[in-house]
């Protein structure tokens, strides 16, 4: 997500933090690097300007205490502007005094709204509500056949009949209030540009229900042309939020760092994949510290929270005290980490990992999969006593799982290298409770 810019930030901080004494000439050097980075990532020019003259204003003024060097004090005002225009804090989506909560989703044709409805409902089930789907779109083809496959892969009911838009939305929070599901999400109908049709429909729509949360979807990929729409719509609808989506691919990040300041309304989702829970909530502040380089452990944390069940993690340490860690348990690992998305995204959460990037060292995810076969290839006696494997064995694993005896003997290696790092922290878990008990605690 937004790589282009990040390489920029990343050089920039790296040599002001180089820097033992800050001057109004390295000052205006860096601001000079940043709104290049800035205007080549396709950043609003006014954004742009303004983003300069208040970061060179604060750094010029700024006061260097003893803990922090020179150069922190800059980055760490850089990082401050930056989530300013990221848009300071994270959003809440408002709920209705009494369910449904109704959230309506706008935007142009081919923005991936329909996809957006999908994931957005998943997540919601997974924050324990109960969603309701429903397609608006008359006009194009199999639009709620798409929505119905969606909504069948994660267990959700799409509301379908031949109604009129305005009588099937309506329809619809009945259907909702009847099988008492607590929020309506709305997919409309998205043109190749923007019309006078589309937005009376649109304003139909509002009047008719009110909706709790309009929503405008853009596409991350179309820079300055998803704020000039996002302009438009809120000019006609003024809509709560914004989501991005595609930011996984190789968007250049305009639109992100364009689009808060110039509509006045926050991003309140990005998609960050293809699949359906590729979703994440926007916050300013954590994307702030992944253009610097900082990596985000909230977010990581959060989505080892979400895939790793509780009692599965209870169940792992007790094994690991007992030292019964087996390669059972380690394709276990390899298939939650899986579930967390990308591996490269996943490692970028880590402070300093965009440095490694930028020496072009790169993971590849394709090792985790072959990993999970030759694991898959061995006899369940082999995965709990892996002291078993010998030449023979191995050769077989290798041939079994379309690998190599070198990729099975590399496999064998990281695991007991796993094994040999938990029983050293368990010894320092160990001596350090005997520590206590010699103090008396």
């Amino acid at each position: 997500m937004l790589e282009q810019v990040q390489k920029g930030f990343v050089s920039i901080v790296r040599t002001l933090k180089g820097e033992g004494k800050i001057t109004e000439s390295n000052i205006r050097d860096a601001m000079r690097r940043i709104r290049r980075v800035l205007l080549e990532a396709d950043v609003n020019y006014k954004v742009v300007k303004d983003f300069i003259q208040c970061t060179q204003e604060k750094a010029i003024g700024a006061t260097v205490t003893k803990s922090l060097s020179p150069g922190q004090v800059i980055v760490k005002i850089i990082n401050d502007e930056l989530t300013d225009l990221l848009g300071k804090k994270n959003y809440q989506l408002k709920t209705a005094p009494v369910p449904p909560t109704v959230i309506l989703l706008v935007g142009l044709q081919g923005c991936g709204k329909t996809t957006f409805a999908a994931k957005l409902a998943n997540h919601l089930l997974k924050k324990n509500h109960t969603p309701v789907l429903v397609s608006v779109d008359v006009y194009r083809p199999a639009a709620v056949t798409q929505l119905e496959i969606l909504g069948k892969q994660i267990d959700v009911p799409v509301f379908s009949d031949k109604s009129k838009v305005l009588k099937r939305v309506k329809e619809s929070i009945n259907f909702a209030r009847q099988n008492h599901r607590d929020t309506v999400i709305i997919d409309t109908a998205g043109r190749l540009h923007i019309d006078e049709q589309m937005m009376k429909e649109l304003l139909d729509i509002k009047k008719s229900v009110k909706p709790q949360n309009i929503l405008f979807v853009a596409d991350g990929m179309t820079g300055q042309d998803a704020v000039n729409a996002a302009t438009t719509f809120n000019e006609k609808l003024d809509f709560d939020g914004i989501v991005l989506t595609k930011m996984d691919s190789d968007a250049r990040g305009g639109a992100a760092l364009s689009i808060v300041k110039v509509t006045g309304k926050p991003i309140i989702f990005v998609g960050t994949g293809e699949k359906i829970e590729n979703v994440e909530v926007f916050h300013p502040d954590r994307i702030a510290n992944r253009i610097l380089g900082m990596g985000d452990v909230v977010t990581l944390v959060e989505k080892v929270q979400a895939s790793v069940d509780a009692e599965e993690a209870v169940r792992l340490e007790s094994k690991l005290r007992k030292k019964k860690f087996t390669l059972e348990d380690y394709l276990s690992q390899i298939k939650h980490v899986k579930k967390m998305g990308p591996l490269e995204d996943v490692l970028e959460l880590i402070p300093g990992f965009a440095k490694l990037k930028m020496k072009n060292i790169t993971v590849d995810d394709r090792e985790l999969i072959r990993s999970e076969s030759i694991i898959q290839s061995m006899t369940k006696e082999e995965r709990i006593n892996p002291l078993i494997l010998n030449g023979s064995r191995r050769r077989r694993i290798a041939k079994g799982s379309g690998t190599r005896t070198s990729d099975v003997n590399r496999l064998l290696n990281q695991y007991w290298q796993v094994v040999k790092l938990t029983r050293q922290m368990g010894k320092m878990r160990i001596s350090k409770n005997l520590s206590a008990l010699r103090m008396g605690f």
